[in-house]
């Protein structure tokens, strides 16, 4: 890293291809520094740029009444080159948007490898540079010399958590006498997700072998401390025998077309994983059990009996700092002002939302070396929530990663109505005002920040 008159991006997963992305459309020249295939991690499995190592669905497409479905759509109105690939590499998931994971990265991998203002270098980074402008966007999974690098700097203010992959099945193994297709409620295609019925007596019997099987074991320094959104499916039972009857495994809004007068008393669903649809994800079901029992303990489920899986779920460890903290508002180290931060290791959680770091990252990056002002996104904005979180110290010492969620923006109580009285809201109805808001001022917001 040697180069002061280029942007040097630490990874190429979600952020650090966003960051990249942005800058070179600006003109700014980009060196992106990546360590596969020379050196991988215990989740990647390919050298492409923005590989998805967990599910393949970015959540809800809906931006009138959802958190990440906005953020989906300020993506895209903002120029988004991770939602960009998602749309062109998008399967059927009903109301949310999945990817056909290996044309999503080769589609991302593509665009940034044939820009001309951009440049890859395969090596492992493990210290800080003391004068290059650096993005580092190294991921959950950032190497451990750079990880001790930023650690040293940063005083040890570092956290972590544990995130867990759910498996993926080969459709074809799947038992349709027993299972059938059906999105909950309908919505979308009926395609988009196959379901396996259990009776009470299977579900339980099932439950309890979650909890007697053998689970991956941490080091002695290892604490486990999962993010709440990608709990292990044997975590969740712990929690009570009943937990996943109200999460992956609830039943309703679903009627078994194989026996439609046999309600089932839960359900596990696959979603579809590819665009051949050959790979079905199995929703929800992160764990942390050995292989063996994985296939043990999932062939017990109606219609998984004779189940080939292309990949077994899996446990790896996530790095995240205290970026409210050790960041400054242009997500700058305040120590090392050269360094800036973006994605999973900033402390935000999911694809998109980390990608959006990642445009942020670019944003401030290139008005900075352009001498523009910087306008920062509207708090109302979904962009601006997540950014907020990265902002937000008012209890630092529980900070936790954060998807996009419509906890973070500021609250809409009421609206007025036409005959000029005040209506108080709640529930569905404030979230489609959120949504509308938000639309309004990040049109401002696009405006402004591409006539500066």
């Amino acid at each position: 890293m040697t180069d002061n008159n280029k942007i040097h991006i630490i990874g190429a997963g979600l952020a650090g291809s966003e960051a990249a992305w942005q800058l070179a459309q600006n003109g700014i020249k980009v060196i992106i520094h990546e360590m596969r295939p020379l050196k991988t991690s215990p989740a990647h499995k390919t050298s492409k740029s923005a590989e998805l190592v967990c599910s393949n669905s970015l959540r809800s497409d809906d931006y009138t009444n959802s958190a990440i479905g906005l953020l989906h759509q300020e993506m895209r109105m903002l120029g988004s080159l991770i939602m960009e690939a998602a749309d062109k590499t998008k399967v059927p998931a009903g109301g949310a948007l999945a990817v056909d994971r290996e044309s999503f990265s080769e589609y991302v991998d593509s665009k940034l490898k044939n820009h001309p203002n951009i440049e890859f270098v395969n090596e492992e980074v493990c210290s800080l540079p003391d004068n290059q402008q650096t993005i580092i966007a190294s991921g959950p999974l950032t190497s451990p010399d750079l990880v001790d690098a930023i650690l040293k700097e940063i005083k040890g203010e570092g956290l972590n958590f544990f995130d867990a992959i759910a498996p993926v099945i080969y459709k074809d193994s799947i038992d349709f006498s027993k299972a059938w297709y059906q999105s909950r409620y309908d919505k979308g295609d009926k395609f988009d997700y196959i379901n396996c019925p259990l009776t009470e007596e299977q579900y339980y019997d099932f439950v309890d072998e979650l909890l007697k099987a053998e689970k991956v074991e941490f080091h002695d320094f290892e604490k486990a401390s999962y993010f709440d959104g990608c709990l292990p499916i044997e975590v969740m039972a712990e929690r009570g025998k009943d937990t996943l009857l109200f999460g992956p495994m609830k039943p309703v809004g679903l009627t078994n077309s194989n026996n439609p007068d046999d309600k089932p008393y839960a359900v596990v669903q696959l979603r579809q994983d590819n665009k051949e649809d050959t790979l079905r994800n199995m929703v929800g079901f992160q764990t942390k059990m050995k292989y063996g029992e994985q296939e043990r303990i999932f062939r017990k489920i109606p219609g998984l009996e004779k189940a080939s899986f292309a990949r077994l779920g899996g446990i790896h460890k996530n790095t995240f700092i205290k970026s409210p903290i050790l960041l400054d508002d242009n997500l700058r180290l305040k120590t090392m002002p050269n360094i800036s931060f973006a994605g999973q290791i900033t402390g935000c959680e999911g694809y998109v939302e980390s990608a959006a770091t990642g445009l942020l990252a670019g944003y401030f990056k290139t008005c900075e070396l352009q001498n523009k002002q910087i306008y920062f996104p509207p708090e109302t904005t979904a962009i601006g929530s997540v950014y907020k979180h990265l902002r937000d110290d008012t209890n630092i010492d529980d900070y936790q990663p954060m998807n996009v969620n419509f906890g973070l923006f500021p609250l809409i109580s009421g609206e007025i109505t036409p005959n000029g009285k005040f209506r108080k809201i709640k529930g569905m109805d404030r979230k489609i005002l959120y949504c509308k808001r938000a639309l309004v001022d990040i049109k401002s917001w696009i405006e402004k920040i591409r006539t500066a």
